[in-house]
């Protein structure tokens, strides 16, 4: 038996000589990303706090296309493709909650150290997130004051304040399928925050009362699965702040721990609870 060398075949090298930037920069732009911290205090945990709040914003704008997607399908009857949408928007929520992991366990010395740095800077202040909100129904023209040095930004949120939430766009949806939603909320002035019918919970009690894989009734499901995750944040928002500052006034002159209670709260899309206990 002969036995013969085998050839020994290295892997490929990588195209590594390009023109410009790699086709990997130009399409995420790390450059740009890993350069936009510019911390304002010599602590080293600054720095953690500062990226983790800016992963927080990138998340923001996913979440935020997601509710868009689906509501733009929603007023198009397509409810596939809406719930598709949420259900993405449900994995990136999970994302976006564990966020909070570098900055749950903060002391209030390690806070203290660069919380100065802050200023008057606030996360209620966030763009992104207040169209969130707005997505979810929780209006409010007041928190556009903040953004009126902003043009671009005020005109987004200005917009996104006057259309329909995402939940608005399923009311509607609802009604066009037969459902007894009242004029009252079908007509309703969308720039407000949206206020619990007993009509509406008696709708959707009727849809989860049938069959539980009727389309309606998955879209309830993929509705809750973000609603449950937004509540998640909102706590896990006020256990790190807790942690982190007790009782004290929040940056930005907000009540802090008091306004973050009273928020923690609140369910979204609140029908979609309460019908449950009269299935």
């Amino acid at each position: 038996m002969s036995h013969e060398a085998q050839e020994t075949h290295e892997p490929e090298t990588p195209h590594l000589d390009f023109q410009g930037t790699t086709p990997y920069e130009d399409y995420v732009r790390a450059d740009v990303l890993t350069h936009l911290q510019h911390t304002l205090s010599d602590d080293p945990g600054e720095m953690v706090f500062l990226v983790t709040t800016q992963v927080m914003e990138l998340w923001f704008t996913v979440v935020v296309h997601e509710w868009e997607t689906a509501a733009k399908a929603l007023r198009q009857d397509d409810v596939p493709v809406a719930i598709a949408a949420l259900k993405r928007s449900v994995r990136e929520l999970e994302a976006l909650n564990a966020s909070w992991k570098p900055l749950g366990q903060l002391t209030p010395a390690q806070f203290n150290s660069y919380r100065s740095a802050l200023g008057e800077g606030s996360g209620f202040q966030s763009a992104m997130y207040r169209r969130m909100e707005f997505l979810l129904g929780e209006k409010s023209a007041s928190m556009l004051v903040p953004h009126r040095g902003s043009p671009r930004v005020h005109a987004e949120l200005e917009k996104a304040l006057y259309e329909p939430s995402l939940y608005d766009e399923v009311l509607r949806l609802l009604a066009r399928r037969g459902h007894a939603i009242p004029e009252s909320v079908l007509q309703r002035d969308v720039s407000r925050r949206y206020e619990p019918s007993d009509e509406v919970e008696a709708v959707w009690a009727a849809i989860y009362s049938g069959d539980e894989s009727d389309e309606l009734a998955r879209l309830g499901e993929a509705l809750s699965d973000v609603a449950e995750l937004v509540w998640r944040w909102r706590n896990d928002h006020l256990v790190a702040t807790r942690r982190a500052m007790g009782a004290k006034s929040g940056t930005g002159g907000s009540a802090g721990v008091a306004w973050l209670e009273k928020r923690a709260r609140k369910n979204v899309f609140p029908e979609l609870w309460t019908a449950r206990s009269y299935v």
